[in-house]
């Protein structure tokens, strides 16, 4: 009985090692300085606006990513909503938003829609 729980611990040492050495990578979004567009919540600062393009290009390679691995990505989203049969929305405002003393009528935001499994479907650059 002993070894038999000495090789169940093993076991389920060697198993939670490989469940996390495979995990998705995530990915690497270049010409951006994440840690400034992390800092400006709502696009209020300007930070985000000269990024638009280069995320929009990049866009779909946040496609499958988790919530978590987006959060670990992009930061905590400026706003969320939840939708319909378990799916999410996460939004990511790119010029000051309705937040900001400079808000802009209709400001120009990241939009992630996420799966009932919590898995990214959709990224748009909205306006």
């Amino acid at each position: 009985m002993q070894n038999f729980r000495k090789l169940s611990t093993v076991l389920l040492g060697l198993i939670l090692i490989l469940t996390t050495a495979c995990g998705k990578k995530l990915p690497e979004l270049t010409g951006i300085d994440w840690e400034a567009w992390q800092a400006d919540r709502n696009g209020c600062d300007g930070i985000r606006t000269p990024t638009i393009d280069t995320l929009a290009a990049q866009k779909n390679l946040l496609l499958g990513l988790t919530e978590m691995d987006i959060i670990k990505v992009l930061g905590k989203p400026d706003k969320n909503e939840p939708y319909k049969r378990n799916q999410k929305f996460f939004y990511y405002f790119l010029e000051p938003g309705e937040m900001c003393n400079q808000a802009q009528a209709s400001p120009t935001y990241l939009q992630l829609r996420f799966n009932a499994m919590g898995l990214a479907k959709e990224a748009m650059i909205q306006q």
